[in-house]
Formats: C-alpha cells, structure tokens, sequence
C-alpha cells in the first residue's frame, strides 16, 4: 500500500470521482457506471479541502489539487451538459 499523505489522499478522492463520472471502470465490479451526484458530491469535497487547506499546503500539493478540481469540474460539466 502506498504511503497515505495529502497527495496520495487526493489522488484516491479522483480516482472515485472518476468512476462516478464514468471513466473508469468500478476496480471491485469491472463495470462502468454513472452516478453524477455522487461525482458531485466528491468534487465538492475536493473544493472544501481546498479551501480548508488554503495556505498550508505545499506547492506540489497546490498544484496537484487545482488540477484535479479543474479536470473533474471540466468532466462533470460535459457529463451533465452544462447543469
């Protein structure tokens, strides 16, 4: 198992995101399934950490987490056609 850190945390929170918004597969079915609310509801707990954050995290950990909210915000908006 991979060291639990800041960026290891953020990287599991995208990794469910993005099995709820359909791009990628379920690691423990094989299937691949939508479910926007929950896709919601995890990159609205991205957005909270980054603003709980805001100020103590490294530049890395900074840049890592704008991205991630970027390209999951960026999926959801398409999966939901602008909703």
């Amino acid at each position: 198992m991979p060291e639990i850190n800041f960026i290891t945390f953020l990287l599991s929170l995208n990794s469910s995101a993005l099995v709820h918004l359909g791009q990628h597969a379920d690691p423990t079915s094989g299937a691949t399934a939508k479910n926007l609310p929950v896709a919601k509801q995890t990159i609205d707990v991205i957005a909270m950490l980054e603003e709980k954050t805001r100020g103590n995290l490294t530049d890395e950990e900074k840049r890592l987490l704008t991205n991630v909210l970027y390209e999951l915000r960026l999926l959801y908006v398409k999966e939901t056609g602008g909703e």
